[in-house]
């Protein structure tokens, strides 16, 4: 009884001290930790969310890049960091990916706290304007005619265009040749000049291109349409049944990080996403506003993800080079 009655009030004094913690938190500035090179695309979505979260918490909010090898660099340090909500991650689907590819010297699940989701990213299937096809049913039928002959492009492998790719190629019994390049706009820029005949890139760097009349778009690669290209369908609606791969965001801090401090800046981020402003800036980048999980939610979320992935990775022979 006595020891039962110590291990209550020791909870509740953790509980208590998580709960001051949380109340006074924060009191100095937060890093956020983005695994991407300044400019564009991922950074910009951070710096966006890192001045109006720090404005909701009265700290300032301070972007850090640590690019490379597919944002692992940025993810290893942030694993060593103290769990004190002063440091967090600004992270991508990598996240979930990288385990079933690479050797990593820290574990996903156990290294972190998830915070929020902060958006998913639907993927635009394009094609040069050469290739004789118009909706993604054409596409498939091309490619069964010829296999082997189509190519697709990707920014690397492991890469969301790459696993999206390599998801409707395993939908639809299709074959056709991948060809990694280091970068979205090297390989967009093939797609463009008739190098290689398709790719799915996130839908912000590849929109412009077809409103500009550069590439041709065939369907979006979520469950949903984009709500920045509504009049394009997506790749279940086109045929290619319960077809749903996108990338996503998210804000993860060590683990250990006190849940009060985690709670405090899951309803901070769900207020700043909640902002007409925020989402308007967000959806004209090509990105869809998240801020509705709990903590709790995004790790279940960020395990299926990794289980997906993970399944696809091995049925398709996939390796790092």
């Amino acid at each position: 009884m006595i020891k039962s009655a110590m291990a209550v009030l020791s909870l509740c004094a953790l509980v208590g001290v998580g709960n001051a913690q949380a109340q006074s938190y924060p009191e100095r500035p937060i890093k956020l930790v983005v695994g991407f090179s300044p400019g564009g695309g991922s950074d910009t979505t951070a710096r966006l969310l890192a001045t109006a979260l720090g404005a909701k918490l009265g700290q300032p909010i301070v972007v850090e890049n640590r690019p490379g090898a597919n944002t692992i660099i940025a993810t290893q340090y942030v694993a060593g960091q103290p769990a004190d909500g002063y440091t967090l991650l600004f992270t991508s689907a990598s996240f979930a990916i990288n385990p079933a590819l690479q050797k990593l010297t820290y574990d996903s699940d156990r290294d972190f706290a998830p915070v929020a989701l902060v958006d998913t990213i639907p993927l635009l299937l394009v094609t040069n304007l050469e290739v004789p096809v118009k909706s993604v049913g054409e596409l498939i039928d091309l490619a069964k005619k010829q296999p082997g002959k189509l190519s697709y492009a990707s920014f690397g492998i492991g890469s969301a265009a790459h696993l999206a790719s390599e998801q409707l190629l395993a939908m639809t019994g299709t074959d056709m040749v991948h060809v990694p390049y280091k970068g979205s706009a090297p390989a967009l820029a093939d797609v463009m000049g008739g190098q290689v005949t398709m790719m799915m890139p996130g839908i912000g760097s590849a929109a412009s291109l077809v409103k500009g009349g550069k590439l041709r778009a065939l369907a979006v690669s979520g469950s949903k349409r984009a709500t920045g290209m509504p009049d394009v369908p997506t790749i279940a609606e086109a045929g290619v049944a319960g077809f749903d791969v996108v990338t996503w965001e998210a804000i993860l801090a060590p683990a250990g990080t006190p849940p009060a401090v985690v709670a405090k800046l899951n309803s901070a981020l769900r207020e700043v996403l909640a902002m007409p402003a925020i989402r308007d800036q967000m959806i004209q980048m090509g990105v869809e506003p998240d801020g509705t999980k709990s903590p709790a939610e995004v790790a279940a979320y960020i395990t299926s993800e990794g289980k997906k992935f993970s399944t696809l990775i091995r049925e398709r022979h996939i390796e790092a080079k």
